[in-house]
């Protein structure tokens, strides 16, 4: 058995600080799964809604979601069975590239209510990498003095896999010179030599050809090769030798540059320049770790040369060569292991996982508002977080998992007095100095529907102008709403009523959205001049508020009819008939005029006047009654026909006036008597003149046709037979058509004046009847019925 070696306890300690992580990890979280790299989209993970207790049928409804720390998503949740699966493949080597143990920690978050829990899925290494040598030759001198049993440190080929998929084994082209050692440490090879079995000879072989390989230890093992060309030197025989092989120190990270990390130190037993020694980095030293030491070549000291970070490297194995200055210089080789020690010099970064805002104002006390995550890369103290809020609120921040809390409802909110909130939590380390960092969350407090919309006041009247255009805006009501968001969102309805068995729907309609009401038709005073109607408007509150407005509408009149005469007073001619005595006197009524208007008020409110004044000014009418009167004294000179045109005017704006002509005659005072006689007996019917005329013309019309076409007929029988043919087909024309004339007319020509005395003046032509001259018209005015032929146009007289 072999004496323990410095290796052996580095061996010892690197597996136990593997086993204390990843039992630490275990601890750390709720569920742990582990998977092969480099695993397809798809690859089952575990069943980690059964895992944690949570029911299937709920993951959709409580939105079950993953956040991953470094927020790139490589797993995915199947919401319809809860199972975890891979969503992107994952490369060990390039996730985890110095870490023994690989852990993707996420976080499984479940609201209504929120919940939150940590699964860690482990990715374990496949052997997807070859053993690679960083050159694929090698050029090494060795002296022919060297002794058997000499050592020559290697540059090892590198494998990113790990564990038994990592370098466990490398052999050496058969020789009989030279051999490999390669001390195992947990199936790690720390270190490569090359080991001399027997004395070299120069003259016998100058230089020897050997095959280096590396294996791994996966299945299927995989290789990788380089070539070793040993060349044999002859001179100086002996090297410098280090006092030590294996240097161990520790220096903290940051330190500046400059620092003293340690000194190294090796002799030589030869003498002269064959003693001088000259001390630097072994080529197999990478560049990074050149840049971060330096090596002074003459004392041996080595110091900080760059910037060191303990999270991205916290251990440095640095290969050191003692080179002599003889002709044939011989090395010394030694290892430096430098330890990095981390200090507290990373601030907490805070994240917010999860936030339910708003939150609403009757949020029960222990309510979760939000999730917050804290990491800090510093280890050990360094890295442990404690969360507080910088000032009392309504609010707590309570410990959930390692690195995890939950911010909390305390005390009752109250939207009305604070409708929101900037909550300021602060993750402070316990390094020293302990290092902090701040974040604000703006938390916004929801309303909840505990306030009806109100109108500014609970009755309004309007006035609509009749005439108005159907589709015409003509109010707006508003209410207001002191909630906020969805609660104060109104609409307004009509109340459904009914006017005169019409829905009030069918008047007038509103905008839900706005308030504007719109009348449906055009509104007529005469018809409807009020009516009321109720206005609710509604908040979108579950369950909604409302309340109503009581809206009393008058329809203003405009000035839409025009002056009508009475139609007692005026045949289908808008034409009077007055008969007075010759022995009126001034100031005597003639008659009296009325109209009506159908509008109200000053659109109602009529005046008469003459629009052509009458001759010598002989009458007068009155303004506002429409008496006519005589004013000036009537004499035998003047005629007995007297035609006055009276105008009657409204005062709406603009006026409406209607027109009617009175016929005034002149009589003798007996024939007014007779005639106002008359009318008081009731001989005032409405056939009386008109059919005592129509029978005397029709039988004197009869008579005289009858006489002539006997005497024609006796006298000329032969010779003007066809004639009387033709008159008679002539006289059924002109009969047929003047009988039918006269009864659709009968009431048509009477006229009645002012002691209700009645006369009817009747024409009757034919269908061709031409324009009669101005005595015709004067036989008419006389009284006379002027009776045509249909044939010759002859007149008869009665």
């Amino acid at each position: 058995m072999r004496p323990w070696h410095a290796d052996d306890l580095v061996g010892i300690q690197f597996g136990l600080l593997l086993f204390m992580k990843y039992a630490w990890n275990q601890v750390l979280c709720q569920l742990h799964y582990s998977i092969p790299e480099e695993s397809k989209h798809g690859t089952f993970v575990g069943r980690i809604a059964q895992d944690l207790g949570l029911e299937i049928s709920d993951i959709n409804s409580k939105m079950l979601r993953i956040i991953s720390r470094d927020q790139k998503e490589y797993f995915q949740v199947n919401l319809q069975n809860g199972i975890l699966f891979v969503k992107h493949a994952i490369d060990r080597e390039e996730l985890c590239p110095n870490s023994p143990l690989c852990i993707v920690s996420i976080q499984v978050i479940v609201d209504k209510p929120v919940q939150m829990h940590r699964v860690d899925v482990e990715i374990e290494d496949i052997n997807d990498n070859y053993p690679v040598f960083p050159i694929s030759e090698y050029a090494i001198s060795i002296a022919e003095s060297r002794f058997p049993g000499a050592r020559f440190p290697l540059e090892g080929a590198i494998d990113s896999d790990f564990g038994t998929n990592s370098i466990t084994n490398y052999e050496l082209s058969v020789n009989d010179f030279f051999t490999l050692e390669f001390p195992k440490y947990i199936h790690q090879i720390r270190s490569l030599e090359l080991v001399l079995k027997k004395p070299l000879d120069r003259e016998e072989i100058s230089v020897h050809n050997l095959t280096l390989t590396a294996f791994d230890g996966g299945k299927p093992k995989l290789s990788g090769t380089a070539q070793l060309i040993i060349k044999v030197e002859d001179a100086n025989d002996n090297a410098p030798t280090f006092n030590q092989p294996y240097y161990q120190c520790s220096v903290v990270e940051n330190a500046a540059k400059g620092t003293f990390v340690i000194r190294i130190n090796a002799t030589d037993l030869d003498e002269g320049k064959n003693q001088d020694i000259t001390y630097k980095f072994s080529k197999l030293v990478p560049i990074q770790v050149v840049s971060l030491f330096s090596l002074d070549s003459s004392t041996g000291e080595i110091e900080v040369h760059g910037d060191l970070d303990y999270e991205e490297s916290n251990v440095f194995e640095i290969q050191v060569e003692a080179v002599d200055s003889g002709e044939l210089p011989l090395t010394g080789h030694c290892k430096v292991v430098v330890t990095i020690l981390d200090i507290n010099d990373n601030t907490p970064e805070i994240t917010v996982t999860s936030l339910s805002a708003p939150i609403p104002e009757d949020a029960k006390p222990g309510t979760i508002v939000a999730l917050v995550s804290v990491y800090d890369k510093d280890s050990q103290q360094n890295g442990k977080v404690n969360c507080h809020i910088s000032e009392q609120t309504v609010f707590k921040i309570n410990p959930a998992y390692t690195g995890d809390f939950s911010l909390t409802v305390i005390a009752p909110l109250d939207r009305e007095t604070k409708s929101e909130y900037d909550v300021i939590i602060t993750a402070k380390d316990e390094g020293s100095p302990a290092l902090s960092a701040s974040i604000t969350i703006h938390i916004e407090v929801s309303d909840i529907n505990d306030n009806a919309p109100q109108f500014l006041e609970s009755i309004t009247t309007l006035f609509i102008k009749e005439n108005n255009p159907p589709g015409s805006h003509f109010h707006t009501v508003s209410a207001i709403d002191l909630d906020t968001g969805q609660n104060s969102f109104i609409t307004y309805s009509l109340i459904e009523s009914s006017i005169d068995g019409i829905p009030i729907s069918s008047y007038i309609s509103i905008n839900p959205e706005n308030g504007n009401l719109f009348s449906l038709l055009s509104f007529d005073h005469e018809q409807i001049a009020y009516f009321e109607c109720h206005i609710k408007v509604s908040d979108a509150g579950l369950p909604p508020l409302s309340s109503n407005l009581a809206l009393q509408i008058f329809i203003s009149d405009t000035n839409d009819n025009a002056p009508v005469f009475t139609p007692l007073d005026f045949n289908s001619d808008s034409r009077v008939i007055i008969t007075i005595p010759k022995s009126s006197q001034p100031g005597d009524l003639v008659t009296k005029i009325n109209a009506v208007d159908l509008d109200s008020g000053y659109n109602a409110w009529l005046s008469y006047k003459f629009k052509v004044p009458p001759e010598h000014g002989i009458f007068g009418i009155t303004q506002h009654t429409g008496e006519i009167q005589l004013a000036q004294p009537l004499t035998e000179a003047e005629s007995n026909i007297f035609r006055l045109v009276v105008e009657v005017a409204d005062q709406g704006e603009p006026p409406m006036t209607a027109v009617t002509e009175i016929m005034i005659s002149l009589a003798e005072t007996s024939e007014v008597s007779k005639l106002d006689h008359r009318h008081l007996t009731g001989s005032t019917d409405e056939f009386s003149h008109a059919n005592i005329y129509l029978v005397v013309g029709i039988c004197s019309v009869s008579s005289i046709f009858l006489i002539g076409l006997v005497s024609f007929t006796v006298l000329k029988w032969q010779k003007y037979r066809d004639e009387v043919n033709l008159l008679r087909e002539n006289y059924k024309i002109c009969s047929n058509t003047i009988g039918s004339w006269v009864y659709s007319q009968q009431s048509q020509y009477q006229y009645y004046s002012n002691s209700h005395q009645a006369k009817n003046d009747l024409m009757v032509f034919p269908p061709n009847y031409k324009q009669p001259t101005r005595n015709e018209e004067t036989a008419v005015k006389q009284g006379t019925i002027i009776l045509t032929s249909c044939q010759d146009n002859v007149v008869w007289r009665l």
